[in-house]
């Protein structure tokens, strides 16, 4: 599979791609058919040297760049090198395990591994594949985790839609019990593999506990609080109450879990948000510090506008409950909105309301979630700390 006579793809440009990911649009065509997820050599125009990835001629990305250093080879050995490198970024350098055991271990491009991500959740490994190249290096890199984790449980699984796009066929394993989770000193249920049911969201890691020390003293309003990591952070650091709210009746049961087991007061409520706040608003109620952090929106570049609107409607709506000098983080997992778009969002947003917005800080995912400089879709969380007058 990786032999000095890998397939050769030319490039239609004698220029570098300035990024991993190489559109079909940009290649030549090769004359036989070559097996998507195969390690290939990138030559351009003038047949020199780009570097090695992954071709998938099914997939829109037709080449995930790897390298481009002549003399390394794609094999087991190159992927065990780089997962063994980012797990030394997060142990070492970050010093990860003081703060928490539930941290991201690959994040794709960030560590030079183009469509492989793994979280830890204490004791137990997901592993999320996005490219056939790297599903045909799973006995490697399952063995690699498995040498720093030793005794760890794994679960593999790609999204059925990746799948199809990338031609390849997971057959995942049992998902692993549910298991409790730390960090900065307070626990929390999580369920490695089922989704968004997961009930943790590790990015949000220091936004959590940065918004607690904010709510001090105030009310809070936790919206599309999934397992109530925000509330309950809140109430632990002395905030005076705090209600989440989020259509999901099953997520709430375990944000009410996670309440008591860290022996918190706070109060969870099922409804859609727009129709909560409304008859929130109605009543006259407000709050001195308030969170919103809606799901993705949306993963087509084509419904990047329709996106920005609904982030508009929700903000606009939830500045409506909060008391002037009060805290707003606002947050976007939609990785095709850019910061600057979300922030001009905002712009408008306090213009419409006839309000003050101060940005007070512009945070994104955790440490532990490396972006390449030549990838900024992989910076897709935005969190912005305000103080809305």
């Amino acid at each position: 599979m990786n032999t000095p006579a890998s397939p050769v793809i030319q490039l239609k440009s004698d220029r570098t791609p300035g990024h991993p990911w190489v559109w079909s649009a940009q290649v030549v065509k090769p004359a036989e058919r070559i097996p998507p997820g195969s390690v290939v050599e990138v030559v351009d125009t003038r047949g020199r040297f780009v570097g090695r990835g992954f071709w998938n001629g099914h997939a829109r990305v037709a080449l995930r760049m790897l390298t481009t250093d002549p003399a390394d080879t794609v094999d087991a050995a190159w992927i065990a090198a780089r997962i063994a490198r980012a797990v030394e970024l997060r142990r070492d350098l970050l010093r990860l395990d003081d703060a928490s055991d539930a941290w991201r271990v690959v994040h794709s491009e960030g560590d030079g591994l183009s469509g492989l991500v793994v979280d830890r959740y204490a004791n137990h490994l997901v592993v999320e594949y996005f490219a056939a190249g790297m599903w045909r290096f799973r006995d490697a890199i399952h063995a690699e985790l498995l040498r720093h984790f030793p005794g760890a449980s794994l679960y593999w699984f790609a999204e059925q839609h990746v799948q199809r796009q990338e031609s390849f066929d997971v057959r995942s394993n049992d998902a692993p019990e549910a298991v409790d989770v730390h960090e900065h000193g307070l626990a929390f249920h999580a369920a490695p593999g089922l989704g968004h049911k997961t009930g943790f969201f590790a990015d949000q890691r220091d936004n959590r506990l940065r918004f607690a020390g904010l709510a001090r003293g105030r009310r809070v309003l936790d919206l599309c609080c999934n397992a109530g990591g925000f509330a309950v952070h809140a109430m632990k650091a002395g905030a005076l109450e705090a209600t989440g709210v989020d259509a999901d009746a099953a997520i709430l049961e375990v944000a009410r879990a996670n309440a008591r087991m860290n022996d918190v007061d706070a109060t969870f409520e099922q409804g859609d948000v727009f129709e909560w706040l409304r008859a929130a608003i109605a009543a006259g109620r407000t709050w001195d510090a308030v969170v919103l952090d809606p799901p993705k929106l949306t993963r087509d570049r084509n419904q990047v506008v329709n996106a920005l609107k609904k982030y508009f409607a929700m903000n606009r709506t939830a500045l409506d409950v909060i008391a002037p000098g009060g805290i707003l983080l606002t947050c976007s997992c939609t990785g095709l909105v850019g910061e600057g778009d979300f922030i001009e969002m905002l712009r408008r947003v306090a213009l419409n309301a006839g309000r003050d917005i101060q940005l007070l800080h512009v945070a994104g995912a955790g440490p532990d979630h490396p972006v390449a400089s030549n990838v900024p879709e992989n910076r897709y969380l935005k969190a912005v700390f305000c103080r809305v007058s």
